[in-house]
C-alpha cells in the first residue's frame, strides 16, 4: 500500500489523540457548553468514519444519522476514536492498490446514492475530520486557549525529528 495514505492516517490517529488530550484539560463546568459542541462535533465525525469503514468492507454500518443522539463521554469518546483509528491504520497498511482503485456504490445516511474509490472514501475520513478538528480549535482560540498544532508538517517532523537536520539542505535546482 501507499505511503502516503498510511502517513496521512498516523496524522490523523496523532492529531486526534493531540485534540483529546488538550479537552482533557479543559475546566468542565466552566466550559461546559464549548466542550459539550467540541465532543458532538468529534461524535460526528467518529460517526461517519465508522460508516465510511462499513462501505469500505460492505458490512451494514447501523447508523440512521451522521451522528449519534445521545453525546458519549470525553473518556467513552476517546476509546471508541482511538479504536476507529486503529481499525484505519491497520486497513490502509493492508489495502492493496488495486483495492484502493475499486469503485463502490452506497448509500448516504440521508438516502442519497453515493459512488466513491476506497481511495476516495479514505481521503473523504481524513480530510473531514481534520475539518472538524478546525473548528474545534477555533472554539479553543474563542477560550483563549492554544489548540493542538494540527498540521501535517508538524506531525512529521515530530515523528521523524531527522527531518529537521535534512532540512538544513539546500535543494539542488534540476
Amino acid at each position: 500500500m501507499g505511503m502516503l495514505l498510511q502517513k496521512l492516517y498516523a496524522y490523523h490517529a496523532w492529531a486526534n489523540n493531540d485534540l483529546f488530550h488538550k479537552l482533557a484539560t479543559l475546566d468542565q463546568d466552566r466550559h461546559k457548553a464549548e466542550l459539550h459542541t467540541a465532543l458532538r462535533l468529534v461524535n460526528h465525525y467518529h460517526v461517519v468514519a465508522r460508516i465510511f469503514a462499513a462501505h469500505l468492507t460492505g458490512a451494514p454500518h447501523g447508523y440512521t444519522s451522521d451522528n449519534t443522539d445521545g453525546t458519549p463521554t470525553l473518556s467513552e469518546l476517546r476509546a471508541a476514536v482511538a479504536s476507529s483509528d486503529q481499525w484505519y491504520l491497520d486497513y490502509v497498511r493492508g489495502v492493496s492498490p488495486g483495492d484502493l482503485t475499486q469503485a463502490v456504490a452506497f448509500t448516504f445516511t440521508d438516502g442519497d446514492k453515493g459512488y466513491m474509490t476506497r481511495e476516495e472514501m479514505l481521503t473523504h475520513v481524513a480530510l473531514h475530520g481534520g475539518y472538524h478538528r478546525g473548528e474545534i480549535g477555533r472554539i479553543l482560540w474563542q477560550l483563549s486557549i492554544t489548540p493542538p498544532w494540527d498540521t501535517f508538517a508538524v506531525h512529521l517532523h515530530q515523528t521523524e525529528p531527522t527531518r529537521r537536520q535534512r532540512g538544513t539542505q539546500q535543494s539542488v535546482p534540476a
